[in-house]
Parts: structure tokens; C-alpha cells; sequence
């Protein structure tokens, strides 16, 4: 296995800092962006050639600069860069630690469930208005309650509001009246359409995809226009795109359309790094400890998991399609403190580490201490134990091993629960079935930053080997590097009214043949995704298409199927553009 992470090289071979020529090839660069550090990696021919990991500024454009900087040494031809991929845990980090937006919703959810069962993380305002499943009106907007409801946001000092209607997707007119009404009254707060931000069924997530788009999108547009700038300072013009939730990508420039479709992008990026850099059939727990959050994720067969119902927010479900991830605030940066006679790690980060100059003890500092790390002061790093464990009359070695043990034991817990939701997981089942038995898989692979201080302890609570492949530190950006650019076409047909429409383009048209039926559908779609394809430049690239999601819907009046509702969705096909070879130019990070 040419490519296996358990071939036994010469480690100054593989990490080492010799700078090997570049070849030169067609080269291909990956970044990460997280709330911690900035990797980067540029790959040429399978092989890492640069990388650096700078830190992540509050002014992201200095980060990102000195990134390509780092990898995009002198001499270097920048006109070889076929494409650019970014991930990143921005939009993650946000919402774990509820860094995001204030947004006010204000939904149509119409007759059906009683609206006490609508329990949303915000303000939340009910009007009249309701469209049927067929997408007809059945109760008219009632504007006037707009107008109250607007008044009592403006009231709490809300700019940003979310409107839903439970069947826009099939007929978007209330909602497209009420924003109307909405900027002809403040025309400088910012609204989001529930219609605009997924397609699906299913009200309650729509809901809360719509809240997240909204609360998310400001902060987002300000990461494009940093992005945009390094890579035009850097001369760079080659494709660029971002890492969805599941695996797949979006071209940089429609991205801010779809910016909740990145939601997990930190933690698919850390996936399909592993995937990279390990060999092919693999089934491994993927553990990607960070600064701000940890990572998990499972390889099932060479394949990531992808998750059945959508991206899980806390206690909330969202549309948006995602590997079976979890992000976890719990890092190398989290704050730890004295309570009593205890030493608590919080799921908050308040800063760099104590060593590398930040304002609290952090497990970083805990790691140095007992010689895991090499970051940062040793001194720094003993006097923030000391400031932990010196009224309690412990060592800072004492203090070090309590913090590390409570982080391994934190993380061990998420993923035993995480265990529970993925073998209910249809995929799992199917692996399992091949298994021939009821097994979990038996490997940790770390990455990340925190991954050689913690993985060992960790692998150990859940009876696991423990595996840390090269480049772990920056597995994140070589997952990005990798990552098969994806393009994806909603289609929606009505057969009785004889419409289709394809969402992400806001086209609807005619159908042109009487007998439509599920696989004509898919045809039409797959012919709509391949015009999309050949819009963006891409049809070397994107050959194979994935049916994600196909329901049909019997139109039904007196007795007869007089229609049927198609609802289709169809995505060039996900997954890693090749395995990452160990050979290394320099040692950039």
C-alpha cells in the first residue's frame, strides 16, 4: 500500500525540513480556517510540497496572507493553481458558542400542530397566512399583524428578522408580501426567506435553517470578502471553492447564498483529511481536536457517514445536509478554573493559551507542562498551573494531569454518545451487515493541533488503538486540498398544473411531455445539474451524478390520482480527488 500511514519511513524523511523541487505540476491549495489557527497546504502530484499553520487574527486577511505566503514560496507559479478550497469552523464556532446574530423570527405556520409545540431559540411572532401543500393560498397575510410584529422587534432592538411560511417551498408569495411590507417599513434591517434557504418539507427545520442563515450571514460575508482579497493581493485566479457540510463543495461566489450549507465544514474538512491520509477500506473514529471546538466524525469502509437527518444544532435539527459530524466545544484553548477544590474546563474559549500570552489557563498550558507540546513559554505555562493548583496545595504537574484527564474524559463521553446516534445511521446498519456482526470500530485517528497530547488517552477510554498520520496538525486543509469540487439542482414538478421549477436557478417552465414520470424526474434534473456544471467551467471535473434526495407525492380527488408532486434533488458525485502521499518539502507549520 503505496500510500498507507503504516509504511515505516524515516520520520526526518517525512516531516522533515528539506525542501524538495517542485516537480512542476498541476498544483492544488487547501485551507482551514479556524477559530484558533489558519492552515494551509499546497499538494502537487498526491504530495504535500508546503504547509503552514499561521494563527487566526481577528484580522483575517493578515492570517490568510501570511498563509499563502508561507506555501506559496518564491518561484512558485501561481498560474499552475488549478484550485483553491477553503473550510473552515467560523460558521461552527458561531453557533456552539452563540457568538452569532441576534434574529427575530416571524413564521406562517397556518392550521396543523398547536403553536405551543413551536419552541424556537429566539423571539419568536406568529401571523396569519397559509399556503397548502399544493402551494394555493388558503388564508391571505394579514399585514397589519406584520406591522405589530415588526413594532415589538423594532421595540427589542432586533435588525435581522427570518420569515417562514410551512409550505413556501411550494408557493413563496407570503413570504416574498411580508419582506416587501418589511423593507418598505426598515429598509436597512436585513431578511431572510425561509423559501430561499432550503426547499424541503418539514417546517420546524426550515425554521431553524432560516434563523441560523440569517444569524450567520453578516459575519460570513465579511470571511468571503477577506478570502477574496488575500487571494487577489497573491495574484491567485484560479477556481476557488468552499467545503459544504457534506463533503461536496460550492464555488466561493454562490457560497454566500448558501453560507448555512458550510455549517460543518471544520469537521468535513478533518473527514475527508483522514480519509486522505489514510488507506483506502479504512473504518476509523475520527477525533479532531482544535482550539474552540473537537471534531468527531466516523470513516465506515473507506467512507465517511453521512447523516440521515440533517446537521444537529444543539437540540435542533436543520435541513442542511451533513456527514454524520459533531463539533463539541471543548479545545486546546477552552478555560479552565478553580471551583472549590475542583478544576473545571469550560466550553469557552477566552483567548490564546496562558503560555502563548492569552489571559487564562487552558489545557494547551496543561499539555506544556507535562512536555506534550512544545507550544508556547514552559514557564508561562507552570505559573498558570500554579495559579489553578497552589491554594490547593497541588504540584503543576498534578494540576496538568487533572486537566488533561477531564478533557479526555469529556470528549470520550461525546463520542460513546455519538456512537449511539451513528448505529442508527442506515449506512452503519449496512456496514454492520457486512461485518457479520454487531462490531464498533476499533481506531482513533487524531488530528489537529491537540490531537499528540490527548489521542492516546482517548483512544485508551474507548478500548481503541490510537493513530496520528502525518501532516495531523493540518489534516484539516489537506481534506479541503482534496475535496472533489460539487455542484447540486433541486427540482420540483407538479404534473396536474404541468410546472417544474429549479430552485437554485429560480426558474419555472412548462413540462413538455404528457407521460412524466419519477425517472424522467431525475432525468430532467440531471440534465439541469450538467447545465450548471457547464456554467461554472467544470464538466472535466464533475462527470458522476448522486441521486441526495427523490420523494413523489400522489395528487388525490375523489378517488382519482388526477397528479403527482416530484420532488428531486441531484449532486455531482462527493468525495476526495485522491490519497495524500508522505513525502514533504518543508515543514511550514
Amino acid at each position: 500500500m503505496e500510500n498507507s500511514i503504516f509504511q515505516k519511513h524515516d520520520r526526518k524523511k517525512r516531516m522533515g525540513p528539506v525542501e524538495l523541487p517542485l516537480g512542476v505540476g498541476v498544483l492544488y491549495v487547501g485551507v482551514d480556517v479556524g477559530g484558533t489557527f489558519t492552515d494551509a497546504v499546497l499538494l502537487e502530484k498526491g504530495f504535500v510540497r508546503a504547509m503552514a499553520k499561521v494563527p487566526t487574527k481577528e484580522d483575517l486577511l493578515s492570517s490568510l496572507l501570511e498563509a499563502f505566503d508561507r506555501i506559496i514560496r518564491q518561484g512558485v507559479p501561481v498560474e499552475l493553481i488549478k484550485r483553491v478550497v477553503f473550510s473552515t469552523t467560523m460558521i461552527t464556532n458561531l453557533i456552539v458558542e452563540k457568538k452569532y446574530d441576534r434574529v427575530g423570527l416571524l413564521i406562517m405556520p397556518g392550521p396543523g400542530l398547536s403553536y405551543k409545540t413551536y419552541n424556537f431559540p429566539t423571539d419568536t411572532y406568529i401571523i396569519p397566512g397559509a399556503i397548502d401543500y399544493r402551494g394555493r393560498e388558503i388564508i391571505p397575510v394579514d399585514l397589519s399583524e406584520v406591522d405589530k410584529a415588526l413594532a415589538l422587534f423594532a421595540a427589542k432592538n432586533y435588525r435581522k428578522i427570518a420569515v417562514v411560511g410551512k409550505f413556501s417551498s411550494r408557493n413563496n408569495a407570503h413570504e416574498v408580501k411580508v419582506e416587501r411590507h418589511l423593507r418598505g417599513k426598515f429598509p436597512d434591517w436585513h431578511c431572510e426567506l425561509g423559501h430561499k434557504v432550503s426547499g424541503q418539507l418539514n417546517f420546524p427545520r426550515r425554521v431553524v435553517s432560516t434563523f441560523l442563515a440569517c444569524a450567520t450571514r453578516e459575519k460570513y460575508r465579511g470571511f468571503i470578502r477577506s478570502v477574496q482579497e488575500a487571494l487577489a493581493q497573491r495574484n491567485i485566479y484560479a477556481p476557488v471553492f468552499i467545503l459544504k457540510a457534506d463533503g461536496g463543495t460550492l464555488p466561493l461566489s454562490y457560497s454566500p447564498e448558501a453560507a448555512i450549507e458550510t455549517i460543518f465544514s471544520g469537521p468535513a474538512a478533518s473527514t475527508l483529511g483522514v480519509q486522505a491520509l489514510t488507506p483506502e477500506g479504512e473504518t476509523s473514529v475520527v477525533v479532531d481536536i482544535g482550539g474552540t471546538t473537537t471534531d468527531l466524525a466516523l470513516i465506515l469502509g473507506g467512507q465517511p457517514l453521512l447523516s440521515s437527518k440533517g446537521a444537529r444544532i444543539n437540540d435542533y435539527l436543520t435541513h442542511v445536509r451533513t456527514l454524520a459530524v459533531k463539533s463539541v466545544p471543548m479545545g486546546g484553548d477552552s478555560v479552565c478554573e478553580r471551583v472549590g477544590k475542583e478544576i473545571i474546563v469550560y466550553s469557552e474559549r477566552m483567548g490564546e493559551p496562558y503560555c502563548l500570552g492569552g489571559p487564562m489557563p487552558t489545557p494547551t498550558d496543561a499539555l506544556r507542562v507535562l512536555g506534550l507540546t512544545m507550544l508556547g513559554d514552559e514557564e508561562r505555562a507552570r505559573e498558570a498551573m500554579n495559579m489553578l493548583g497552589g491554594p490547593l496545595g497541588l504540584t503543576n504537574e498534578e494540576v496538568a494531569r487533572r486537566i488533561v484527564s477531564f478533557v479526555c474524559d469529556f470528549i470520550a463521553r461525546e463520542v460513546m454518545l455519538m456512537f449511539t446516534q451513528w448505529e442508527q445511521e442506515p449506512a452503519y446498519r449496512v456496514w454492520e451487515v457486512l461485518q457479520k456482526k454487531k462490531v464498533r470500530p476499533s481506531t482513533v485517528v487524531g488530528v489537529g493541533g491537540g490531537a499528540a497530547g490527548f489521542i492516546t488517552q482517548i483512544a485508551a477510554r474507548l478500548g481503541c488503538s490510537p493513530i496520528i498520520p502525518p501532516y495531523a496538525p493540518v489534516a484539516n486543509a489537506i481534506g479541503a486540498a482534496v475535496a472533489r469540487p460539487t455542484l447540486q439542482v433541486s427540482l420540483r414538478v407538479d404534473t396536474e398544473q404541468a410546472i417544474y421549477t429549479i430552485l437554485e436557478e429560480g426558474y419555472q417552465d412548462q413540462l413538455k411531455e404528457s407521460h412524466f414520470d419519477e425517472n424522467k424526474a431525475v432525468e430532467l434534473a440531471k440534465m439541469w445539474l450538467f447545465k450548471r456544471i457547464a456554467k461554472y467551467g467544470l464538466e472535466k471535473d464533475l462527470k458522476e451524478v448522486e441521486v441526495t434526495r427523490r420523494e413523489v407525492f400522489n395528487l388525490v380527488r375523489n378517488w382519482v390520482t388526477v397528479g403527482r408532486l416530484y420532488d428531486v434533488v441531484v449532486q455531482s458525485q462527493r468525495g476526495i480527488t485522491h490519497h495524500v502521499g508522505f513525502e514533504v518539502s518543508n515543514d511550514g507549520a
